[in-house]
């Protein structure tokens, strides 16, 4: 691979960023200047930019806090889309992982790792979602029940069964467990039982669980540890 394109998919710059960077010296591949934007590396090559290692990687995975207002999307020519919220350089073939309504708020994952998205939404998978959901009435030991037992919506939706715990002191605040996402499915589902939701974040997606520092409306990328994760992999040990 060419020095100058190894540099850019790894996010160091667009093509001509890197290709300056580059003719200005400021690229060193294993120990040497390199000068040369052609030069040939791999990634088993010691390459850093400014003074900061650049390690290939396949892929890329950002954790996004989602802010209420936001369509989860690639893109939209008349509203703002979750991709809006990352700089231009990095949305390069990125997509969210599943999706959020527009006002609801919390995890998303955000990545270029196509299988990895595919098995955390397909259903055999039984990956976990958490949600935190408010109500506008108190909830039930009767709605837990009915969440458990699997749930047919009055259009005839027919719903696996999902986790409601019903916070101690807060009736009105709770956490449902779903291994499924269809569209707008926990506020239909309390829509059946008589409740309207105000207000739903959620909290986590299978092993990853939202950073409790990361504001609404920011992004990090994931750590080895939360990428080895999502993966099924041990992230103690070399892939």
């Amino acid at each position: 691979m060419r020095l100058d394109k190894y540099l850019a998919d790894m996010h160091i710059g667009t093509r001509s960023e890197v290709k300056e960077k580059i003719r200005k010296g400021r690229v060193v591949v294993n120990g040497a200047v390199a000068k040369d934007p052609g030069l040939a590396v791999s990634d088993t090559d010691h390459i850093s930019a400014d003074g900061v290692s650049v390690r290939y990687r396949e892929h890329f995975y950002y954790m996004l806090n989602k802010p209420a207002g936001v369509l989860t999307a690639t893109e939209d020519k008349r509203q703002q889309t979750v991709l809006d919220l990352f700089p231009e350089l990095l949305r390069k073939k990125l997509s969210p992982v599943g999706r959020l309504d527009k006002d609801t708020v919390g995890l998303l994952l955000i990545t270029d790792d196509g299988a990895l998205a595919h098995k955390l939404l397909a259903p055999k998978s039984h990956v976990d979602k958490v949600y935190l959901a408010r109500t506008d009435l108190p909830v039930t030991a009767e709605d837990a029940e009915r969440f458990a037992a699997g749930m047919t919506l009055p259009d005839g939706t027919e719903l696996m069964p999902a986790g409601l715990r019903i916070h101690p002191e807060d009736p009105r605040e709770s956490e449902v467990t779903l291994r499924e996402g269809k569209f707008h499915q926990i506020k239909r589902m309390f829509e059946a039982c008589g409740k309207q939701v105000v207000y739903l974040k959620r909290l986590s997606m299978g092993s990853l669980k939202l950073d409790p520092e990361l504001p609404e409306g920011s992004w990090r990328e994931l750590t080895e540890e939360e990428a080895a994760g999502l993966r099924g992999e041990n992230p103690g040990t070399e892939q």
